[in-house]
């Protein structure tokens, strides 16, 4: 397939690690090092729906396509404020589109697992243009006295337009199950017959575990999908890695022994969102021209699950 559109939208609260520091044991000199993070947009009065479909009609926008042309819409997301119906149906119930909808919940690689389920029906002949959607808004799933989680977060969404084409080179996907290392619980409605002990836990990661776990697998998908298909790294003209830390960027982008331009980023002003990261950061360098025509892009991402993917496309 190939990318027809990009879109994104964020929140208009703006929280600075200043603020933070008002309720929480922490600081501007104790986030930055530890995870490149000064600010991130997090969401107030406004529903995680609306960032969605803001999303979706801009990358629809961008492609000339109408929701009439769209035959299939995958959304990613974690966790949102209904359980039922799914947020893909919410979401085209506002945008007036009438095709299947499926949300898939892979967390942070999420964008890449979309784009595997899309080129995998572009393949098979079942759709000719795909819209995903990632929206999500991790600020609700940690507890905001907890400063080795709350600080790392932000919400937002990102979304293409895909449509045909031969631009996405290969995907691999990766898991190394594991529920012990990011989980959050919440408990249900309660019924006259159970008696499991039960409880909610806001979002816990073990952070070291997981900063290496983030490192290795995306340097190992890197290098194996780049052999699988024949090119060279020196081919590559940016890659697009989750916005989940600095220094787990800073750590692959010096394994890869790649030069910093070809590492765009903006999780100095966005934190981590989830599967919106990846589309946020890749609407953003495409609105203002980073990209031109034949780029190699590649995408990495990597989180809960635990769950990685790649993707190499061309622009």
């Amino acid at each position: 397939m190939k990318i027809l559109g990009t879109g994104s939208a964020i929140p208009t609260k703006v929280v600075t690690n200043q603020m933070l520091s008002e309720f929480l044991d922490t600081s501007e000199e104790w986030i930055v090092p530890r995870t490149g993070i000064h600010s991130r947009h997090v969401i107030s009065s406004e529903n995680l729906e609306d960032f969605g479909v803001k999303a979706a009609l801009n990358a629809l926008e961008m492609s000339g396509l109408g929701v009439e042309d769209i035959d299939y819409f995958i959304c990613s997301n974690v966790v949102n404020e209904y359980v039922t119906p799914s947020m893909s149906c919410i979401i085209a119930s506002k945008i007036g589109l009438t095709c299947p909808c499926v949300d898939i919940n892979c967390a942070c690689p999420g964008f890449i697992y979309a784009l595997d389920i899309a080129e995998s029906r572009y393949l098979a002949g079942k759709s000719k243009n795909i819209l995903i959607v990632c929206v999500e808004e991790p600020t609700r799933m940690c507890s905001w006295e907890d400063r080795s989680t709350c600080v790392l977060f932000g919400d937002g969404a990102g979304a293409v337009v895909l449509g045909e084409g031969d631009n996405i080179k290969g995907i691999e996907l990766h898991s190394q199950p594991d529920p012990n290392k990011i989980w959050e619980t919440r408990t249900l409605e309660p019924t006259p017959y159970i008696t499991k002990e039960e409880h909610s836990t806001p979002m816990q990661m073990r952070g070291r575990e997981v900063f290496k776990f983030a490192v290795n697998a995306s340097t190992r998908d890197v290098e194996s999908l780049l052999s699988t298909i024949g090119m060279k790294k020196e081919e590559v003209g940016y890659y697009m890695v989750h916005q989940a830390n600095k220094r787990i960027i800073d750590a692959i982008k010096q394994y890869l022994g790649e030069s910093d331009e070809k590492f765009p980023t903006n999780i100095e002003d966005h934190g981590n969102s989830s599967s919106a990261s990846c589309p946020i950061l890749l609407d953003e360098c495409n609105r203002r021209g980073l990209f031109k025509k034949g780029d190699i892009l590649v995408f990495s991402a990597f989180g809960a699950g635990l769950l990685s993917g790649v993707a190499v496309l061309e622009w």
